[in-house]
């Protein structure tokens, strides 16, 4: 299914696609020179399954090609439903081949829009995010579009990503999400500004011998929950 698969999108996208293993028995479909799934990913699909293994019903916000949505599905396992919203046309496209191929449709739904617009009658045990790190003007844009967008703040910041979970969320349900850790005051600071309070955190070193490369959080509604710093 994969090897057709990817025949088709290198047709419809004009470009070489590439099949890469992303966690147990999943694989997806990225763009060779477009933008990669990283370390970041992972650890936020871990965290949250680590502060919310039971949810049922689940949100992934910018959700690009699929890679925190599927591992924290797979993760959840059977029960759960997810719904994941993505912006850009070439990502949505390999997203849902993604979901397809994985055979996740049946419990998936991804929604093309602009996140910061989404408005669902459903609520959510866990939202996740993986936003852009950084503000427009602090540095060059790619070229890319799809790298530009998931690096850069272009399509809103982790406060608008904060104040669409806070509309779907449901009492007691979690926010979680990454942030560079040179940023982590800010990391902080854009989703209390929306009515949260950061219950967990943790600092990601990649090597042993690194500095911080960035942080993960998990947030809850003010009022729900112990603070934690």
């Amino acid at each position: 299914m994969f090897r057709d698969r990817r025949a088709s999108l290198e047709a419809a996208l004009g470009e070489p696609i590439s099949v890469t293993g992303l966690a147990g028995p999943l694989r997806i479909f990225q763009r060779v020179r477009g933008h990669r799934h990283s370390i970041d990913d992972a650890v936020t699909a871990w965290y949250a399954l680590r502060h919310c293994p039971h949810a049922k019903r689940y949100l992934d916000l910018g959700a690009g090609v699929g890679t925190v949505a599927m591992i924290v599905l797979w993760g959840l396992g059977e029960h759960a439903q997810m719904t994941c919203v993505e912006a850009q046309h070439s990502s949505l496209q390999l997203l849902t081949a993604n979901l397809e191929c994985n055979g996740l449709l049946d419990r998936a739904t991804a929604i093309h829009g602009d996140l910061r617009e989404l408005a669902l009658p459903a609520e959510f045990d866990l939202v996740t995010a993986s936003p852009p790190y950084f503000p427009a003007h602090a540095g060059t844009l790619p070229r890319d579009a799809q790298k530009a967008y998931a690096r850069f703040e272009l399509r809103g910041h982790l406060g608008d990503y904060a104040l669409t979970a806070k509309r779907h969320l449901r009492q007691g349900g979690a926010l979680v999400y990454c942030f560079p850790f040179q940023q982590k005051q800010r990391g902080v600071d854009l989703v209390t500004e929306q009515g949260f309070h950061v219950a967990f955190c943790r600092d990601v070193i990649p090597t042993r011998d690194s500095r911080p490369l960035f942080s993960v959080f998990a947030a809850r509604l003010h009022g729900e929950g112990a603070t934690r710093p």
